[in-house]
């Protein structure tokens, strides 16, 4: 797929099933990842993938914060299924450094540019993805679970198959809404 093509056709696509991507077309994935700007060479990121079994540990993760939070019994069960949207969840942790010149919401963004370089990544090599953060990234639970500490952050779970819906056009943004010249 053209590099421009596939910036400007970026789409998140919420229905994935199998195959999720393996091997090779994975580890490009996560080399995707891993290119995304470090200032300071800090690479502050950390991938943990769920699939197959690691889907129902994540889920286990998930009904456990639901639980601590008091949820009812309907959404404690949506909790045990969101993992199971996608065949593969990656979940993109912002590993802080302390470090004088790269401050932490730096680091923070860049595993954030790593989560966008991945679905990317991704939908060059024929599958699909979105990004989801929502309240489970910063729940305490689930943070323990993931071990993120500190300034650490989730920055998303990313969901990756293969599409299961058809693709809609993307729609055009007027330019002049966003951008300004000084």
């Amino acid at each position: 797929m053209e590099a421009l093509s596939l910036l400007l056709n970026r789409r998140s696509l919420p229905k994935l099933m199998e195959p999720a991507p393996q091997g090779e077309v994975l580890d490009n994935i996560f080399r995707a990842g891993l290119r995304a700007p470090d200032h300071a060479a800090l690479t502050p990121w950390r991938f943990i993938v769920s699939q197959g079994e690691g889907l129902q540990k994540l889920a286990g993760i998930l009904v456990e914060a639901a639980k601590a939070d008091g949820a009812d019994e309907l959404a404690i069960e949506k909790a045990g299924r969101a993992p199971f949207r996608a065949p593969m969840v990656i979940t993109v942790v912002a590993k802080v450094t302390a470090h004088e010149k790269v401050p932490v919401i730096e680091q923070h963004l860049s595993a954030g540019c790593a989560v966008q370089a991945m679905q990317m990544a991704a939908v060059a090599q024929g599958f699909s993805g979105y990004w989801r953060t929502g309240k489970w990234a910063y729940h305490p639970v689930v943070r323990e679970a993931l071990g993120v500490q500190g300034d650490d952050l989730i920055a998303g779970f990313l969901y990756i198959g293969t599409s299961g819906c058809r693709e809609a056009r993307v729609q055009e943004r007027d330019l002049n809404q966003f951008v300004e010249y000084l």
